[in-house]
């Protein structure tokens, strides 16, 4: 089973997944790591972050591997990806084209070893079309900001991270492909002033229901067969 998170920055999407596949015992990917991952490398390398094809050639040479639910690349967990930098840079190369294929076609191939619980911006419209479970988890501007000024993880004031994440809204929203978009079939939640308590019960909930229509399904297949 595939289940799919997709929302705006800030809404607590990474949280939420990581609860939720600890609950239910599927493995949890954030989508948004992969991008941060080739940035991280692109900013490393010293070369020109604005060249699309450095950009590619950087992710082309990426492996990535799901391993005790960690991401690596290249062999190695990948790690220190929140800083300012890879904030700006990398929704620019997130909406590269072809970045965005590559990206999902790593994605598909971990999802076909296991149960999965994957969080981005377009999961349940590009990457994962077919899930069987989708959402869209949405909040307002002045919570996400309040959000990602808590971590700690910016050293940017709470009007700037407000600014930044405004956007990368707009950002991810005019992307030419894979734009953040509400899936169809995917359920909203408004997570403004829900718990993550609430917003987990309510996901793995509907994860539960999804595995026992299957199952009854696949009972009912097996009484017909002669």
């Amino acid at each position: 089973m595939v289940v799919t998170l997709d929302g705006p920055a800030g809404v607590g999407k990474s949280t939420i997944a990581a609860r939720v596949a600890r609950e239910t015992g599927f493995r949890f990917l954030n989508s948004g790591s992969f991008y941060r991952a080739i940035s991280q490398a692109v900013l490393e390398s010293g070369q020109d972050p604005t060249r699309n094809q450095l950009v590619l050639d950087t992710a082309r040479r990426c492996r990535f591997a799901l391993r005790d639910g960690e991401l690596w690349v290249n062999g190695r967990p990948a790690r220190n990806l929140q800083s300012d930098l890879i904030d700006r840079w990398s929704p620019v190369h997130s909406g590269i084209p072809e970045l965005r294929a590559i990206v999902n076609e790593n994605l598909r191939a971990i999802a076909r070893t296991g149960d999965l619980i994957v969080e981005g911006r377009d999961m349940g419209t590009v990457a994962f079309p077919d899930a069987e479970v989708k959402f869209f988890l949405d909040a307002s501007l002045e919570a996400r900001a309040d959000r990602r000024f808590a971590q700690g993880v910016s050293g940017l004031s709470r009007e700037a991270l407000r600014k930044r994440i405004e956007e990368r809204d707009r950002l991810d929203r005019d992307k030419p492909v894979g734009p953040l978009a509400r899936a169809a079939g995917a359920i909203y939640l408004d997570t403004s002033d829900l718990t993550i308590e609430e917003v987990c019960a309510r996901v793995v909930q509907e994860i539960r229901k999804r595995q026992s229509i299957g199952s009854q399904y696949n009972e009912l297949r097996t009484e017909e067969k002669p």
